[in-house]
């Protein structure tokens, strides 16, 4: 495997930082580009993992941070808070089109196939993926793990009044004690794209072959909501894969321990689905 760090420039002309994996060989590869959830980041817990799973499987792997996650140099976790605070989900769509778009030239030297892309995201970024699929005839194929039905996750008339009037949202990040903010814009973002950033209806315009992976026991986004994507994804060759007594990561944890078996079961449910459709005779 060939590991290539990478930096592009957002259209906001902010770094997303990267890394791109190749298996060996003289390719061309299909590409897996693959998006982090909220307070995640492509060095959390199972990507640079996942990464090399993908690169063995003979599928370049292209992990970034979202320009606007909050993570900065070489320090993998969230210590920029004020960019934090001004992330919005209009931005993230925004920066992945940026890797889609540079696959074919920001990369001098790397066997990519940039006819043969697929998406993976995670979480939020599960969201974020099909949004852009519903929108790009370029991605070919799809994977979800634990994505979200809808981004309007805080609800309250009193919170959303309160996140008006004082401008930030306050969020714990469990994991290191941490309260990340999150900027009126976040909140503005959704109400004023609300056609655009609805998961749901983007999820019925997605025409790429599209597997949902999910925990039955994820305590962060219901597996109820998996089921829902399935019943929208009317426009796609799709289906569920239920990780029975899967948790939202699978068991992975940061800092990395290791893989699971069910996270183990939920790459070999992505490398099966991109093998289909990214590679071979039926990659067509």
């Amino acid at each position: 495997m060939i590991h290539r760090p990478f930096v592009l420039t957002s259209p906001l002309g902010e770094p997303i930082r990267g890394d791109l994996r190749l298996p060996d060989g003289a390719g061309p590869f299909p590409v897996v580009v693959v998006c982090h959830g909220f307070k995640g980041f492509k060095d959390w817990g199972f990507h640079p993992w996942l990464g090399e799973r993908l690169a063995g499987a003979g599928l370049a792997a292209a992990h970034f941070d979202f320009s606007r996650n909050g993570v900065r140099g070489d320090v993998p976790d969230i210590t920029d808070l004020d960019a934090f605070r001004r992330n919005t989900l209009s931005i993230e769509l925004g920066d992945l089109a940026t890797v889609l778009d540079s696959l074919a030239t920001a990369f001098p030297g790397a066997p990519l196939d940039a006819a043969r892309v697929g998406l993976l995201g995670h979480s939020r970024g599960g969201g974020t993926t099909i949004i852009a699929a519903s929108e790009r005839p370029d991605v070919r194929a799809l994977v979800t793990f634990s994505a979200v039905s809808t981004f309007e996750r805080i609800s309250g008339d009193d919170v959303l009044a309160r996140w008006r009037r004082t401008g930030v949202h306050e969020v714990l990040n469990a994991r290191t004690g941490q309260m990340l903010p999150l900027g009126v814009e976040l909140l503005e973002d959704v109400e004023a794209n609300r056609g655009r950033l609805d998961v749901l209806s983007a999820a019925r315009r997605v025409p790429a072959p599209w597997r949902i992976v999910h925990g039955t026991a994820d305590e962060t986004v219901p597996f109820e909501e998996g089921r829902a994507l399935l019943a929208a994804a009317t426009g796609a060759v799709s289906d569920l894969v239920p990780v029975e007594g899967g948790s939202h990561t699978f068991g992975a944890v940061h800092p990395w321990a290791g893989p699971t078996p069910h996270l183990e079961e939920a790459a070999r449910a992505a490398i099966d689905w991109f093998e289909r459709h990214l590679t071979g005779p039926l990659a067509g």
